[in-house]
């Protein structure tokens, strides 16, 4: 801070949330130094970290020395999809539409797992799979290694509970009749502490209703935990042709649910939109894929993902739209199907 009053420069500190394993006082010292030469001082100061709780805990937690500090805030995401598309042709020209759905189920659009794979040339499904399933994958193990320094000694509850959702147990309740335990505060930390799990309700359902579903945000991690942690025992026995039996077994059931985020995001980019998600009712009928709105303008969208687009039937949709249309009487609404053809 002395030096920058004479000649202004960056500085970035990287993994910054080590402090706290390392000597804690250092948030106190850095609050007192920041304070008394901030006013004088011309450095710009950059502090990154990859373990999202603590980089939480340290900037917004109101108890903590640099609460309030930050003047800016900057959450790395994934790339979109557009972005995936140019990097797909640049490396694989004339890539299929299987080969995006893949290329996007299996990195997310994180720039690690999308160099993984681009080094590796992965960019047909059998590739991919051969490349994360083979004796010294970095991919094997990413779940774990990411995810032990987050949850620390209570990892195993959290592990099942995102294996769980990961294998479409996605309600409370299923979770708890399987773990025989409450899991209110585990999924409460999941969302709000590790930022790992999205709440999701009914399109125009009120925000306190208990008709709720949980989802994993990350692509990537919801098939580590779908398919190398739940088999876990295969893989410690280097039994890989065993999980790629089982994955080409559920890829179509699987990939069509990852199919949904897909163009969940791709209208996101391409609606202006004011609100965006799935609808249900009770007991989990009619339940529709997408249903976009545009609350200004009047517009909504409501769409049925399939990917084979033979299996959409928009006379159906329509029918299971029937009570969702009657809170929308003032909207102008198109009904669509999307497949993998529209990717």
């Amino acid at each position: 801070m002395d030096l920058s009053k004479k000649r202004h420069f960056t500085l970035i500190i990287d993994e910054f949330q080590e402090f706290n394993n390392l000597n804690s006082a250092i948030y106190s010292e850095m609050q007192n130094v920041w304070d008394k030469h901030k006013n004088y001082s011309k450095i710009n100061l950059i502090l990154c970290g990859s373990v999202y709780s603590l980089m939480h805990k340290i900037f917004e937690n109101s108890k903590e020395p640099l609460f309030g500090r930050a003047t800016a805030r900057l959450h790395i995401k994934q790339f979109d999809i557009q972005t995936m598309k140019e990097i797909l042709n640049d490396h694989h020209s004339g890539f299929s539409k299987e080969d995006l759905l893949a290329f996007y189920l299996f990195s997310g659009g994180v720039a690690k797992y999308v160099e993984l794979l681009t080094n590796a040339k992965a960019f047909t499904l059998k590739k991919i799979i051969n490349e994360i399933l083979s004796e010294n994958s970095l991919f094997l193990e990413e779940g774990r290694n990411i995810l032990i320094d987050e949850f620390g000694k209570d990892y195993g509850n959290y592990f099942s509970i995102l294996s769980l959702i990961a294998s479409s147990k996605t309600s409370r309740s299923e979770m708890e009749s399987v773990m025989n335990i409450s899991l209110g505060g585990f999924l409460e930390k999941l969302e709000n502490e590790f930022g790992l799990i999205a709440k999701v309700r009914p399109i125009l359902s009120k925000p306190a209703g208990k008709n709720v579903k949980y989802r994993i945000n990350d692509n990537f991690l919801n098939f580590w935990f779908r398919f190398i942690f739940k088999y876990r025992g295969a893989i410690e026995m280097g039994n890989f042709d065993y999980v790629k039996t089982i994955i080409n077994r559920d890829y179509k059931t699987y990939s069509g649910q990852i199919l949904e985020r897909y163009f969940r995001e791709k209208i996101m980019g391409d609606m202006n939109l004011s609100a965006i998600g799935s609808y249900w009712e009770s007991g989990n009928q009619n339940e529709i894929d997408i249903v976009a709105l545009n609350e200004y303008e009047k517009i909504a969208l409501i769409a049925e993902v399939k990917r084979n687009s033979k299996n959409i039937n928009l006379k159906i949709l329509q029918n299971k739209a029937v009570n969702l249309v009657k809170q929308l009487s003032d909207y102008t609404i198109e009904y669509r199907g999307f497949s993998i053809n529209d990717m």
